[in-house]
Order: structure tokens, then C-alpha cells, then sequence
């Protein structure tokens, strides 16, 4: 075939075979995932199925070539795989259009993969990734891009490093927590105020993140514990979740109320322009009526009237407090509601005090922390994605490679490889134990019949985890030796289905390791309620010296190695030098020329044999 000439002739007749008859995963439609999308179906795979929970947009169109304007507001996963169908007609593709965290995509559906692919653009879905593929001992092809910045990695559980074998969080710009809560002057402040205080505060978990805890001094200390109260106030309004009065009574405490206190600090708007109240029951006589609010009719690209604003905070919150009812949410800019939600209550807190206004399309930029991609990156890291996985199915792991696209003065647009590291055996993901726990009912098994069942294991299969152990669902403790609350409750009610991750600790020994139960479902008529597998996938561990302390250098040698943290996010470059973990952004240049050597791009640190120029 002709597709796969070159294929046979590098790798030979048998490769092609196994790539004819692999099933492949992509997750990510984006960017990356499209060039990956292509190269797939041209390079002798058969079997591609593809997930994406974004649709197509406007500003989609300018690297991800697969996409046309007619396909705006349809779904990225299934207009990409009728476009590579249209290149390769013997295809057997699917698409989902789904977030690849939904519990239907167990441990059991990743299994039935030979090889995953990441074209993710967030850290949390790309961590996610990582586990299950570790839980379902899957090899992971791991990419991103950041401008002219790339990398593509291996992840075989046990025998390479896994995504989180060292730190990779973006740094974060903060805010101080007054100018957020109390005089907000630009739209970014509007924008954090809506996503990490409001949001959290009322759909999630209370996490301020952007926003920075200042000092109590004499100057901001009373103005700092009523804020707090605030807080307090605001999580008390979930009471009213669920109920038809949910929008007005959050409304007229953020706008009205809140806004009414901070007017009457007479001294703060000495040299500001004072804020203005906003009437709930006057904004409601002025927006169209909520049974006939079609929030996706709304202009992404134009800024929102104030009675747009208002109609669609109204719906948003609604349609997140019934969501809420069953889950704490996360904000994500791929989720249609949370961005609404939160583009919403920025308008209107830009009404209330006089900032510029932000259009939707803006406020998804910004509070995902978006930056132009380049279509040249993502098309040179896609063909190193295919390349590496070739030699995954071929059994040739060790010669895959760790390889950076950087640019730089001294070696413009220059790949950078890496022989694949071992696990960190400090790693909080990888140094675990991964077992399947197949459940007849969640309805009816209780977290206590779990853990019974789990202390019961004797002989090879005894986990040896102790009499008195920890069980983390997340970053929820389910129970303790202090905290058994919830022994009686059923899965189903704490939330654990097919799909879930359950972790259970030793508190007894510290170096007993960790154990994490993929849950999935199990015939309601099999004698057994709860069954356990995959012991003899456990891998042995070797003991942690004492005293050990986590490693978080990226080089043996030391020298520092441009890597990008999150596809679409602000872009950082780790600079790890004499065992420190340094980060700068991006757009702050590195002089590779620079007097302190230790600094220097990797690029300087690698022989010509490791250095593939691109003309």
C-alpha cells in the first residue's frame, strides 16, 4: 500500500501488520490532534478512535487544518475523523464527544487500547490520562506545544518515567486578595474574581488559586475579616441550590449587597471611581424571558449587553447548581457552563465598576490561560508522536527517545533528544500498586465491605497494608483510623462508580506502598460481590534508601532542559540546575550565550549526534 511503503521498508513487513491491526487512542482534537490525526491515518493505522469534548471554533481555523468554517459549533472528534475517513477510506475510525474523565472511561476501556496518544491542552486531564494508562498498563505516546516550544515522551508504567514523576505545574500569576474582592480595576481582575473566588466558592471546593492572601497589617486587617465573612456568607447561600430563587439570592449578594458594604467605605473610593449597585428585579423586567434564553445564540466575539450578562448568569447558574447537587466541579474552559458562568458574572462586575468590557471568546482566553499556537509545532511534534510509537508496537522501547523542539539563537528550531529515564521511586503516581476492583453493586456494597474485603487478601496476594489504613478517593479522605463516618455508606452515595480511582495507605508502615483500585462494574448474578485483580502485573519495587529525598532534576548532569508544561497554556521552561527546580516564563528569553553556564539551554549540553537541525 502506498501509505505504508516507507513504514515497511524502515521497519519491515511485520511492523506494518501490527499497525493495521492496533487499536489507537487519541485523546485531543486540537492542535496537536489533528496533524496526529492525519499521520495516523496515512502511516498504516487502521483502528483510531478519537475523544473530544470541545467543539470547533472560529479561531480553530488557522492551525487545525482539518477544520472548515462550516464546521463551526460541530464536534472536533467527529468532523476530524470524517476528514481523515475522506484521506484513507479503509479506516475503521470512531469519534466521542466526551471529557475523557467521565467514569464511563474505566480502566477496562483504556485496556482495550494497544497505545494512547495525549493531545490534551490542560495539566488535570493529561494527569488523568497518565493514571489510567498506568492502572490499565497501557503505553502512552505524552506530547504538548507552546509556541515554537515542543516535546514528546514515552510512558511505559515501570519501566519509564510517568507524567508526574517530576513536578510540571505552570506558575500562575497571583492577584492580591484585596484587589480582587474590593477594587478591581482591569478586566483580568474581573475574570479571576469570577472563576477562582465565585465559582469555587459556589460549584466547587473553595480553592482561591490565583488570588493572594495578603498580610494582616494594621492598614488591610478589618478589611480582610469581613472579606472573610464574605466567604462565609457565600458558601452559606448553597442552602438556596436547587431551588428557583438560587440566581436572585446568589445575584443580590455579589451585586447588591456586597457591593452596598464596600460603598459604604467612604475612604477607599476617595480616589477611585465609586462601583454601582445592580438591581436584580429591574434586569430582570429588561432580559428576555429564561424559557426562551438560548445561551449558545449569544455572540462569542462581540461584548455582552448588560441584560445579556444578566439572562445568561441566570441560566449558567442554574444549570451548575443542579449539576452541583451530585459533584463539586472544577472550572474548565472546554465546559460550556462554567464558561458562561463565568463570563457572565465578569460582565456584570465590569458593569457594577466601570471596567472594559470582555467578550466570551476573551474571557476563555484568559481564564484558561490561552496563547497562540503555531501550526509548524504542532505538525513537527505530531510526526515525532507517530514515529515513537511505531517502535512502541515494533517492541523497541529502548529506542524510543525524550525529544524537545526548541528554538534559540545558536540552533534555530532544533530537536533535542533524550534516552527515557526510570520512574522516580519517589513518584506519588507511578510508585504505587495498580488493581482492578470489579463490584456486582455499587448500590449495595458499602466503603466498609471494600476495605474488609481488601484487609481479607492472604498469601501472595496480601497487599500488606496494615490494620489501620487511609482510603482517598481524589483529593477526598473517605476514611481513617480517625474518620469512619462513611464505613456504612454505599459507593454509589460517596460517589464511587465504574470509572472512580480509590487509594488506600498504610498508616501503620511508611514504606508500604500505596495501592490504587481502578472500580469497575461486575455481573450482578457472579457469586462474588466484590472480586480484585491483577496482581500479577505488580511490579517489584525497590526499597527507598533512608532519609530519601524527592529528585526533582530533570538531567543526570545537571544541565537544564526546555519543557513544556500544558498545550494552549502559558508555556514555562523548567531550568533544573544543582538540584533546584527553577521556572521562568517563557516570554522571558534565555540567553544560551549567557555568562552563567549552569543556565544555558540544553541545546548547548548536547552532542551533534543528538541534535537534528531543521532547515
Amino acid at each position: 500500500m502506498r501509505q505504508t511503503t516507507h513504514i515497511s521498508r524502515l521497519f519491515g513487513a511485520e511492523t506494518v501488520a501490527k499497525l493495521a491491526t492496533a487499536r489507537v487512542l487519541v485523546v485531543g482534537a486540537g492542535g496537536i490532534g489533528c496533524e496526529l490525526l492525519k499521520d495516523l491515518s496515512m502511516s498504516g493505522y487502521r483502528h483510531i478512535h478519537a475523544i473530544d469534548l470541545d467543539t470547533i471554533d472560529l479561531s480553530n481555523l488557522n492551525r487545525q487544518f482539518l477544520f472548515q468554517r462550516k464546521h463551526i459549533k460541530r464536534p472536533k472528534a467527529s468532523v476530524a475523523v470524517s476528514a481523515i475517513t475522506a484521506f484513507n477510506p479503509q479506516l475503521s475510525a470512531e469519534a466521542t464527544q466526551a471529557n475523557i474523565k467521565d467514569p464511563q472511561f474505566d480502566s477496562d476501556w483504556f485496556a482495550s487500547f494497544d497505545i494512547v496518544f495525549n493531545a490534551l491542552d490542560n495539566l488535570d486531564a493529561r494527569r488523568h490520562v497518565n493514571a489510567m494508562c498506568l492502572a490499565a498498563r497501557v503505553p502512552l505516546i505524552e506530547s504538548g506545544t507552546a509556541g515554537y516550544l515542543g516535546q514528546v515522551t514515552v510512558i511505559c508504567g515501570g519501566k519509564t518515567e510517568c507524567f508526574d514523576c517530576h513536578p510540571k505545574q505552570a506558575e500562575k500569576k497571583s492577584y492580591p486578595v484585596c484587589t480582587i474582592r474590593s477594587t478591581p480595576s482591569a478586566p483580568i481582575h474581573c475574570v479571576v474574581w469570577a472563576k477562582n473566588y465565585l465559582f469555587a466558592q459556589l460549584f466547587g471546593q473553595g480553592d482561591a488559586g490565583e488570588i493572594r492572601d495578603e498580610p494582616e497589617d494594621g492598614d488591610n486587617a478589618e478589611e480582610l475579616r469581613i472579606l472573610n465573612q464574605e466567604a462565609h456568607a457565600l458558601m452559606k447561600l448553597t442552602e438556596a441550590m436547587g431551588t428557583d430563587d438560587f440566581a436572585r439570592v446568589v445575584f443580590e449578594k455579589v451585586f447588591s449587597t456586597d457591593i452596598g458594604r464596600l460603598l459604604s467605605m467612604k475612604d477607599m473610593w476617595a480616589q477611585r471611581t465609586p462601583p454601582r449597585v445592580l438591581d436584580y428585579a429591574l434586569l430582570e423586567q429588561k432580559s428576555s424571558d429564561p424559557a426562551q434564553f438560548d445561551p449558545s445564540a449569544l455572540p462569542e466575539h462581540d461584548n455582552l449587553t448588560i441584560e445579556q450578562a444578566f439572562s445568561l448568569f441566570r441560566y449558567s447558574c442554574h444549570a451548575l447548581a443542579a449539576r452541583r447537587a451530585s459533584e463539586s466541579l472544577e472550572f474548565d474552559k472546554d465546559d460550556p457552563e462554567a464558561l458562561w458562568f463565568v463570563a457572565a458574572t465578569a460582565s456584570l462586575r465590569s458593569f457594577a465598576f466601570g471596567i472594559d468590557q470582555k467578550s466570551i471568546f476573551a474571557v476563555k482566553a484568559m481564564a484558561g490561560n490561552i496563547i497562540p499556537a503555531i501550526a509548524t509545532t504542532n505538525a513537527m511534534v505530531a510526526g515525532m508522536m507517530v514515529l515513537q510509537s511505531i517502535l512502541v508496537l515494533s517492541n523497541r522501547i529502548q529506542e524510543c527517545r525524550t525529544a524537545y523542539l526548541t528554538y534559540n539563537v545558536k540552533r534555530p528550531r532544533s530537536i533535542i533528544k533524550e534516552s527515557l529515564k526510570k520512574p522516580n521511586p519517589l513518584c506519588p503516581v507511578c510508585r504505587r500498586r495498580y488493581l482492578t476492583m470489579r463490584v456486582a453493586d455499587f448500590a449495595a456494597t458499602t466503603l466498609g465491605d471494600v476495605i474488609d474485603a481488601v484487609q481479607a487478601l492472604e498469601g501472595p496476594q496480601n497487599l500488606n497494608l496494615g490494620e489501620d489504613i487511609s482510603v482517598v478517593e481524589g483529593s477526598r479522605i473517605l476514611y481513617d483510623p480517625d474518620y469512619e463516618d462513611n464505613l456504612m455508606r454505599t459507593l454509589e452515595s460517596l460517589g464511587l462508580t465504574s470509572g472512580r480511582m480509590l487509594t488506600m495507605a498504610s498508616e501503620d508502615d511508611g514504606a508500604a506502598i500505596p495501592v490504587i483500585f481502578s472500580l469497575s462494574g461486575l455481573m450482578k448474578e457472579a457469586p462474588e460481590r466484590i472480586v480484585i485483580e491483577g496482581f500479577e502485573h505488580i511490579p517489584e519495587f525497590a526499597p527507598l534508601p533512608e532519609k530519601a529525598k524527592p529528585d526533582n532534576r530533570v538531567n543526570d548532569d545537571q544541565d537544564a532542559v526546555v519543557v513544556v508544561v500544558a498545550v494552549d497554556e502559558e508555556p514555562s521552561i523548567d531550568l533544573t540546575y544543582e538540584g533546584q527546580d527553577k521556572r521562568k516564563p517563557v516570554s522571558q528569553d534565555i540567553d544560551p550565550n549567557a555568562a552563567d553556564s549552569r543556565k544555558r539551554c540544553a541545546v548547548d549540553h548536547c552532542s551533534d549526534e543528538d541534535v537534528t537541525i531543521l532547515e
